[in-house]
């Protein structure tokens, strides 16, 4: 499985960002996908994931502001950040969950954002 993301970049304070994630080789073998972030020195974190049947998670941080989506005939996941705020800037990973071992296996090389206040 292979993830390329797109989108990201600057933004002020309040503003909005929307990232792509486009999967390809066997998805088959998955069966979710979500948006991770990792800040140098910070854990990682899930911010939004989106599972097969549909169900979606949200970190508590950015419920009410980030909306994960997919579309399946286009392979593509989305993450549409708003009202965004310093603590948002970040290196953001798409991901893939493995349907076999259950741990996210499969990852993007990031895409920077950064919000100034």
């Amino acid at each position: 499985v292979q993830l390329v993301e797109s989108g990201g970049g600057s933004v002020l304070a309040g503003g909005t960002l929307g990232l792509s994630c486009v999967a390809s080789g066997n998805i088959f073998v998955t069966d979710g996908m979500g948006w991770y972030r990792r800040a140098p020195g910070k854990g990682r974190e899930l911010v939004a994931a989106i599972m097969s049947g549909g169900a979606t998670h949200y970190a508590d941080s950015v419920k009410g502001r980030f909306t994960i989506s997919r579309d399946i005939a286009k392979n593509t996941l989305y993450l549409q950040m708003n009202r965004l705020k310093p603590e948002d800037t970040d290196m953001y990973f798409c991901a893939a969950r493995s349907d076999l071992s259950g741990e996210w296996d499969y990852w993007g090389q990031g895409t920077q954002v950064t919000v100034s206040s």
